[in-house]
């Protein structure tokens, strides 16, 4: 009697041990599936709209050898036919090119924000992009939308102006500086026209951020 006991208490214990060793049915995939653009366009806030800055985001991601992912610029439009940031770029979690945490879910990116640093929101090369304090200094990111993600009035014509005039709405990923909120990484301030040399003056170079859907 005891010896049955004894061997059913170690397949139970057995048992409980192979349990324990399987491993996770669900694995996170933490490959790059954010980033800040390395470079822009060129051509000021006319990024040939939201199709064209889209296919900069998969050109970049391309040539640091990310593949399989739909790549969505974090950029929203107005109008008729407007659509928000928020969604057009999945339901998250998104990971930098170092495999670090940026943000859970979208109420994680849009309300709590305390994996997205300078430090973490790095570009596609695993680079920190420069910011307040940095020469040149170039934080301020196009985005078009408002603190929550929707869309602002300011997206320079939809993407398609590189005017003087006009504004978009611009973001400080490194979280820092002026602005009207200067914490903000999506909604800081306006920038002061939409061409090439008016998002320079103001601390930016045409950079967007990317997001995997």
């Amino acid at each position: 009697m005891t010896f049955k006991l004894l061997t059913a208490a170690g397949l139970l214990t057995l048992s409980a041990m192979s349990a324990t060793a399987q491993p996770p049915q669900d694995d996170v995939d933490t490959s790059m599936s954010f980033f800040i653009t390395s470079a822009g366009i060129g051509d000021g806030a006319n990024l040939g709209g939201l199709m064209g800055a889209d296919a900069h985001c998969v050109s970049l991601a391309a040539a640091v050898g990310s593949a399989g992912k739909t790549w969505r610029a974090y950029l929203s439009t107005n109008g008729m036919n407007g659509i928000d940031a928020r969604d057009r770029i999945g339901q998250g979690p998104w990971y930098n090119s170092d495999e670090q945490l940026v943000a859970r879910s979208l109420a994680d990116l849009h309300y709590s924000n305390v994996n997205f640093t300078k430090q973490t929101a790095l570009n596609e090369q695993g680079n920190i992009v420069n910011g307040r304090g940095d020469q040149p200094n170039q934080h301020d990111i196009l985005t078009g939308s408002n603190p929550d993600g929707s869309a602002s009035e300011m997206t320079c014509n939809n993407w398609t102006s590189n005017a003087e005039d006009g504004s978009a709405m611009v973001g400080h990923f490194d979280r820092s500086g002026g602005g009207v909120i200067p914490e903000s990484w999506n909604a800081a301030h306006p920038s002061r026209g939409c061409g090439q040399d008016n998002l320079i003056a103001t601390g930016g170079n045409g950079y967007f951020f990317c997001f995997a859907q």
